[in-house]
């Protein structure tokens, strides 16, 4: 079986290599996108056009390798940066697959703006209708360039990041970089949303100015926008964030979120996951809305609603913390220990007797094991020239763990 050639054409496919030049119109068949098959429209082989699911497409490269035709599959740049020769090698075999890089559209750009690009930061959102991996790039990313696709385009980028409070951030479109009609545009997020835009663009998020607050682990009380005393304290925080033994790929819910500092905090520990912050009370969800934009944490998300109901269309979680009480009976509990991933941990910090007592209790039923600890914290306070120490109070924390599920 012959190799399949997956070429880069780069931003302009008229300045290809020979080599390159000499593999395509020496090609039995091409495969493309639509676009692409177009600048070859004179092109005498079979022309294989990238529609619906991949997948299909795969299969028809892999059958005219078998009947020994020489097959090259035209790509856009580096066919291993956001591309498709990520998946072919991974359908075929690496040994069946010879790649040909070329200028990316992300290089073009960053050429344009005279940064170097290995400072930039890239997701991809085409073919897909998840935008958390933006998120998680914008949150320690100066620069963040944008694959872009139909469906998620500039202006759809923007209202999604405006719906999230993100802050600080300005947009440069990069519009038919190589072509005659060549544009690029800087916009501020609101004006982006209002725009519309050619299909062939790349999308540039530079940061204009850092959050208010830098997100790290132990933000200061006083920091955070809470009402009075509804905050979990910064020592008792960092107790509940070491058992719950935070993983960068996890999914965690913050079950009665309050002012959304331990969700905050728990987002710098699973930078690569996603983070809910749920809470019924719409002032405080708001106040944890303005925390996330004071803090930059955008990989949170903050849910308003009733639990357990508006926990049934959330993923499930490999964490749960639970700082707002179990309410008056177990459906929260219940619904907790459901969802929850086998082996996942549970946090609950508790400071009523009745609820520690209830909490043990139902655990003990499901045979889950479990650790309490108290924490008792004293912070100075001024007196007569001197110091003393003043209590808070104690804080009941139980941390239990799913067992594996049984094979």
């Amino acid at each position: 079986m012959r190799p399949v050639h997956v070429v880069g054409l780069g931003v302009d496919y008229k300045n290809l290599t020979p080599l390159v030049s000499r593999l395509i119109y020496t090609a039995d068949v091409l495969v493309g996108g639509t676009r692409l098959l177009a600048g070859f429209h004179d092109h005498p082989g079979m022309k294989i056009p990238i529609r619906g699911p991949l997948s299909n497409v795969i299969e028809r490269v892999k059958q005219e390798m078998l009947s020994d035709r020489d097959v090259v599959v035209l790509a856009d740049g580096d066919p291993l940066f956001f591309g498709i020769g990520t998946r072919l090698i991974k359908a075929l075999g690496a040994e069946h697959v010879l790649t040909y890089p070329n200028v990316t559209i992300l290089q073009a750009a960053a050429s344009k703006m005279k940064i170097p690009w290995q400072d930039i930061r890239t997701v991809s959102l085409h073919g897909k209708n998840d935008i958390w991996p933006l998120l998680r790039a914008l949150v320690s990313s100066d620069f963040v360039a944008v694959y872009t696709d139909h469906d998620f385009h500039p202006a759809r980028i923007a209202e999604e990041l405006i719906q999230r409070n993100v802050d600080g951030f300005r947009m440069r479109v990069f519009e038919n970089l190589g072509g005659e009609r060549e544009q690029i545009r800087i916009l501020e997020l609101c004006e982006a949303r209002e725009s519309t835009f050619s299909p062939l663009n790349l999308v540039l998020l530079q940061r204009v100015m850092c959050p208010e607050i830098p997100l790290r682990l132990g933000i200061e009380d006083s920091l955070y926008l809470h009402k009075k005393g509804l905050i979990t304290k910064r020592e008792v925080r960092a107790f509940g964030l070491c058992l719950l033994d935070i993983q960068p790929h996890h999914t965690i819910w913050d079950l009665g979120a309050g002012c959304g500092s331990v969700a905050i905090e728990a987002s710098v520990l699973a930078r690569e996951g996603k983070v809910f912050a749920v809470e019924r009370d719409p002032i405080r969800v708001q106040l944890i809305r303005e925390n996330l934009r004071r803090t930059g944490a955008y990989l949170v998300e903050a849910i308003c609603g009733e639990m357990p109901s508006c926990l049934e269309l959330l993923p499930d979680p490999d964490r749960i913390f639970i700082g707002g009480g179990i309410g008056r009976d177990n459906s929260v509990l219940e619904m907790a220990a459901r969802r929850l991933k086998p082996g996942g941990k549970l946090v609950l910090h508790l400071i009523l007797f009745g609820s520690l007592i209830r909490a043990r209790q139902y655990l003990n039923c499901l045979g889950w094991p479990f650790c309490i600890s108290q924490v008792q914290v004293s912070r100075s306070k001024n007196l007569a020239g001197d110091q003393r120490l003043e209590a808070l109070n104690p804080v009941y924390i139980l941390s239990a763990t799913k067992p594996e599920e049984l094979l």
